[in-house]
């Protein structure tokens, strides 16, 4: 099949922006035809204007559905870049426990509501949980509740399932915690029934409304905003500080910031890791 023509990549920069929020640039031709070759190949189409036209045509979504799955990245692996989980265990939960017991009567449990915004296959997810565990012991005391988002159809549905092959363990996963929270399933590894039980899974856009959600007393969206191209980023920022609780906190990627989005979030230091909380005068709890 012939390469990507100039033409082409325009159309498919355009259809994927409008898709997803992902910026490519002109150098990234390369990327759209290997993610999207097998796809053009399986379908039996003469090329990628074809596979184009029959995305436009194809009202179900169905199809526009696979090509999501096959432009966004899935790099993930459990406690990535490690030091955000560090800061959720050791400094935002106990700040936010400690800022709302007074707020609770005695005997009632406290919330924690959390958001994994991007949760790709679920590794995300599942270390948020053992974080809090870890860092909580008994939840007993708490109403814990996770949601687990993502565009693609196949990383949701993987993130669900909670059973991982050796290799993904190997990626980020200590033998210890391998043994308390996971039990051998299916050739790897599945996640516990009491950590698994914690969070909901769902397909769902970014660039969609998702203001039903909130609020949430921790937002992980992290490696999301890089890939944005600036209006896109700057209305992201904008809907996630909308459904942050008062006294919650955002964390993003590594390379990412908040610095010039026009946010009113402050940015507080842990360690290596950066959150993101309202100035302290206008947290009530």
């Amino acid at each position: 099949m012939s390469a990507l023509t100039t033409e082409e990549f325009s159309v498919y920069a355009k259809l994927i922006i409008d898709l997803t929020g992902i910026d490519l640039d002109s150098k990234k031709g390369y990327l759209i035809e290997m993610r999207l070759d097998p796809l053009v190949r399986e379908l039996g189409l003469t090329g990628y204007s074809d596979l184009y036209y029959r995305i436009r045509n194809d009202s179900s979504g169905a199809l526009a559905r696979k090509v999501i799955d096959r432009i966004t990245t899935q790099e993930t692996s459990f406690f990535r870049d490690r030091s955000p989980f560090e800061m959720l265990k050791f400094k935002i939960l106990p700040e936010l426990i400690d800022s709302r017991r007074g707020s609770f009567p005695a005997g009632s449990r406290i919330p924690l509501r959390i958001w994994s915004a991007a949760g790709s296959t679920g590794q995300e997810a599942y270390s948020i949980l053992i974080a809090v565990k870890e860092a909580l012991g008994d939840l007993s005391g708490f109403s814990v509740s996770l949601l687990v988002t993502d565009i693609s159809d196949s990383a949701i549905a993987y993130a669900s399932r909670g059973i991982y092959q050796p290799g993904e363990i190997d990626r980020g996963m200590s033998p210890e915690l391998l043994s308390r929270y996971f039990l051998p399933a299916a050739g790897g590894f599945r996640v516990r029934d009491d950590i698994r039980s914690l969070a909901t899974f769902k397909r769902w856009n970014l660039l969609d409304d998702f203001s039903r959600f909130g609020p949430f007393d921790v937002i992980f969206c992290r490696n999301v905003a890089i890939y944005f191209a600036e209006p896109e980023k700057r209305r992201l920022f904008d809907r996630l500080e909308r459904v942050l609780a008062d006294d919650g906190s955002l964390v993003v990627g590594s390379t990412e910031s908040l610095l010039g989005t026009g946010r009113s979030l402050e940015a507080r230091r842990y360690h290596h890791s950066v959150y993101y909380r309202r100035p302290d005068k206008a947290v009530s709890v």
